[in-house]
């Protein structure tokens, strides 16, 4: 799992990489947000399953991970970067350095039923791989890693994932 969670965050890197301030203020092709507040969700996402992998809530509450969203999606572009691979290290450092007799414990997190902490690679990989989609930028389900795009996903994330499917007309 942390090999394409590795593949997808470098593909996003390489895609991040190339925008400027302008093309980071632009639409994304989620509804009301810019590609700004897409990449600031991924690195507020890498930073929030961290904290639920060690057992913290992800977030201290959906206002203040709203708050953040909107204030980092204003941001250059060189710090929109600087952050998402600064979570995305924080993040892989977590779980490769986590006990393994600990991945079958319970992540508790408001608007979830209980999952394992199996999970939250997961739910890390299906972020970087949707949320790249989202950009707009011409990453779409059909560059999905073969690995994601034949994973089993828990709900929600199957049903988000099945959506972008549907949306660039590749349902199946």
């Amino acid at each position: 799992m942390l090999e394409a969670i590795d593949e997808a965050t470098a593909k996003l890197l390489g895609t991040v990489r190339r925008l400027t301030d302008d093309e980071i203020r632009q639409p994304s092709l989620l509804p009301g947000w810019t590609r700004g507040h897409v990449l600031t969700h991924v690195a507020r996402g890498g930073e929030a399953l961290r904290r639920a992998l060690h057992g913290q809530p992800p977030y201290p509450s959906q206002e203040a991970r709203d708050a953040d969203i909107e204030a980092g999606a204003r941001r250059p572009a060189a710090d929109v970067l600087a952050d998402i691979t600064a979570t995305a290290d924080a993040f892989r450092a977590a779980v490769a350095g986590f006990p393994a007799e600990r991945w079958d414990e319970q992540v508790i997190t408001p608007n979830y039923p209980p999952f394992p902490r199996s999970e939250l690679p997961v739910r890390r990989l299906h972020e970087l791989e949707a949320h790249h989609a989202d950009l707009g930028l011409g990453y779409t389900s059909a560059d999905w890693s073969p690995f994601y795009a034949g994973l089993s996903l828990p709900e929600p994330l199957r049903s988000q994932r099945a959506d972008r499917l549907i949306m660039q007309g590749r349902a199946g």
